[in-house]
């Protein structure tokens, strides 16, 4: 398909730099392509009407990083700032990173996070890294001087929360942001962007899902920097994604198939979610346990296995994420909900409002 047909105009004043508060307090647009009331407006804090005794929604549990990292390139007697983004770790002391400008590193370069002139390293005052290796597109293999656990303080000390460009060319992150681009129930660390849907909920909603006798269930899939990515390409069939990892263990596949064998019905909080589900999906439609990576990219004509709702932020124009939604709704209909929430002035994108998407059954003839 042609990338143009997934544009639109978004006035700027509608991508939110800071979220809700309280978290549930964002709005929600129920998009049901089903029924006569295509779009209905609604709070976060109302999605529990939308679900039903036997439903099973689940949750993505990544945690992010803070893995955006400035620092100083040393060669000889000069110097220059950098920038990183972790991507993908490769080793106890190894990360393949994104760096900018990358045209300023070279193998053999040493890269200085932090002061080192504060005190000495056992302190955890700086962070050293030697490049060891560098791509064409950006990419870099850096070797830190620290390695697991001490290396994850260290980064845990110097990182910034990577917020998207969008938000991080508007304004600097701090320390609120540790908490507002964590999920609730955020455990497995290893993201490097949030997983956005799961922000909107807080541990009295999810308290009250339960009680409603909705079963929840968790999947880790780790997010890169891919997700932000745009797609520079004329025809969706051209562009390639990223690999990212992820699990879905025994007990939370078996768990999912219950709730379908039983007439439940499964919500996918958030597009990594689903990506995640549809590629443990079995071509009968049950969840496999699934370890590993997956670059699956999901455009109109997707056939759908697993997830019969979704619960997602407003995305970009162009991006992979608005593709993937309206795969799921339908394109006319996602077309319709974006006009209806720029009118209304939802806001969008990572600290945004959210949508709930009922998944477009054909008509039967």
């Amino acid at each position: 398909m042609r990338v143009e047909l997934f544009d639109f105009e978004l006035p700027e004043e509608l991508i939110a730099l800071r979220p809700a508060f309280p978290r549930e307090s964002a709005r929600l647009l129920v998009v049901d392509p089903n029924d006569a009331i295509e779009l209905r407006d609604h709070q976060v804090a109302d999605l529990t009407d939308q679900l039903r005794a036997g439903d099973i929604i689940v949750l993505n549990d990544t945690r992010v990083i803070p893995a955006r990292l400035f620092g100083r390139r040393v060669r000889g007697e000069t110097s220059a700032r950098v920038e990183i983004l972790l991507h993908k770790r490769l080793a106890a002391d190894r990360w393949r990173v994104l760096a900018r400008p990358s045209k300023r590193l070279a193998p053999g370069d040493r890269i200085v996070f932090g002061d080192p002139s504060e005190g000495i390293v056992c302190e955890l005052q700086h962070l050293m890294a030697t490049v060891q290796s560098k791509a064409q597109d950006g990419e870099v293999d850096l070797a830190f001087d620290f390695h697991g656990p001490i290396l994850d303080e260290a980064i845990e000390r110097f990182g910034h929360m990577p917020l998207p460009p969008y938000i991080a060319q508007r304004r600097a992150d701090d320390e609120q942001d540790r908490t507002d681009y964590q999920t609730v129930y955020a455990r497995e660390p290893g993201a490097v962007a949030a997983p956005t849907a799961g922000l909107h909920l807080d541990a009295d909603l999810l308290e009250r899902i339960r009680a409603r006798g909705v079963e929840v269930a968790t999947v880790t899939l780790h997010v890169g920097p891919g997700t932000f990515l745009p797609v520079k390409v004329e025809d969706t069939k051209l562009h390639r994604m990223h690999p990212e990892w992820g699990r879905v263990d025994a007990p939370t596949a078996d768990a999912i198939n219950a709730a379908r064998h039983k007439g439940g019905r499964i919500i996918a909080i958030g597009t990594t979610t689903l990506r995640l589900l549809e590629s443990a999906a079995s071509p009968d439609g049950k969840v496999l346990p699934f370890s590993g990576e997956t670059a699956i990219f999901i455009t109109p004509g997707f056939r759908f296995r697993l997830a019969d709702a979704l619960m997602t932020n407003f995305h970009l124009p162009r991006s992979t994420l608005y593709m993937l939604v309206s795969a799921f709704a339908g394109v006319e209909t996602m077309r319709r909900a974006y006009a209806h929430a720029i009118g209304h002035r939802y806001r969008f994108y990572s600290y945004g409002d959210a949508s709930l998407l009922f998944r477009r059954v054909e008509p039967t003839e």
